[in-house]
């Protein structure tokens, strides 16, 4: 059996290298937020999938912020974890630059004990710091990501992240874990350097961030990030039918196609060509979150959506739709759309469509 602890630090290609080490191993992951692709596969039912929803006793939500980089704000939160005796992280992933970082909270808190911690530290020089801190001897650690994972350190519960429009929500997911584990009250911060700089999909991470700041929300922090990031991209507000937009998505389909195909061989009866059409048409084609506000319910009409092979299916779809969402807006309709004309494409035993420059290719 193949246990992958932490499973979201994996690539594919590194689970998969040790799977081949034995044949028909079973494999169990563990992670407090599943990567897309893992999450993804759950819901189509390839791999099966528990939640524990219980958090720890005694536990209090982190208190969370998302706040544009400044001194005042450092100041006040550093200043109120001190004056509690608590300890803070401060959280800067860029080690030419550290050293400056550590130079700027000491000239703020010149009484401060400031300590600097980095992967490209010498291994006793690193152990020498992390223990220091966990004995008291620092009140501050400015340190990178290798604080992500495994630290337990009660009395730290203040977390600055620097840049945090940089990091993936798994790492800042991770990250705020690192305070609040006693019964006193923690909080997380997570700077960045102006809304207006930093893209659209980093400010969608941090809203999440914020907006899942409960006790064991990974898992639905782990459906926002299929939502932002896509399994394939499906999910996303650019969704518009081409090979690469579809993604994984295509890649379960045409693996179902696969199965059904070695089994017809298996009985003995005729294979048959089943086409799937490839659209590329650049229009904005997706669920609005104001249409159907609950993820969970949106990622599992993405589902029903992806699995439909007919009009009849499609038509049960939309009555569905109607049913409990009302009238569809523009983007939906032109998602519908999309999926009526793969089925007309797929009876004409067309297998693709392309529309560029206003030309139909």
């Amino acid at each position: 059996m193949l246990i992958v602890d932490e499973e979201q630090r994996f690539g594919v290609l590194h689970k998969e290298r040790i799977k081949k080490l034995k044949e028909s191993i079973d494999s169990l992951t563990l992670t407090a937020t599943p990567i897309p692709r893992t999450l993804h596969m759950s819901l189509i039912g390839v791999r099966d999938l528990s939640v524990i929803n219980t958090p720890p006793e005694d536990r209090f939500p982190i208190a969370t912020y998302i706040c544009r980089r400044e001194d005042k704000v450092m100041a006040e939160t550093i200043r109120r974890e001190l004056d509690r005796e608590g300890q803070i992280f401060f959280v800067h992933n860029r080690v030419r630059s550290i050293q400056k970082v550590a130079r700027d909270l000491n000239r703020l808190f010149p009484q401060a004990r400031i300590g600097i911690a980095h992967g490209q530290m010498a291994e006793e020089q690193l152990e020498d710091i992390m223990i220091d801190f966990l004995e008291k001897k620092y009140d501050i650690l400015v340190c990178t990501t290798i604080i992500e994972i495994g630290l337990d350190i009660p009395n730290v519960n203040t977390i600055i992240i620097d840049d945090a429009h940089k990091f993936g929500l798994s790492q800042l997911y991770q990250l705020r874990g690192r305070v609040g584990r006693t019964d006193r009250r923690a909080y997380a911060y997570f700077l960045y350097p102006s809304y207006r700089s930093i893209s659209d999909t980093a400010k969608k991470r941090l809203q999440a961030i914020k907006e899942f700041s409960e006790l064991g929300s990974g898992f639905k922090l782990a459906m926002r990030d299929l939502e932002i990031r896509g399994a394939g991209n499906l999910l996303g507000k650019e969704q518009h039918g081409s090979v690469g937009d579809v993604g994984f998505n295509l890649y379960c389909r045409l693996l179902e196609e696969a199965i059904k195909e070695l089994r017809e061989e298996e009985e003995g009866k005729e294979k048959k060509e089943d086409i799937t059409p490839v659209i590329d048409i650049k229009i904005d084609a997706y669920i609005p979150g104001g249409y159907i506000s609950d993820l969970k319910q949106r990622v599992l009409i993405y589902k029903k959506l992806a699995e439909i092979k007919d009009l009849e299916d499609l038509e049960r779809v939309k009555e569905e739709l109607r049913d409990r969402y009302g009238i569809y807006p523009q983007e939906l309709r032109d998602l519908l759309e999309i999926i009526y004309l793969k089925i007309f494409l797929r009876k004409l035993g067309i297998g693709s469509l392309v529309v560029k420059e206003n030309k139909l290719i």
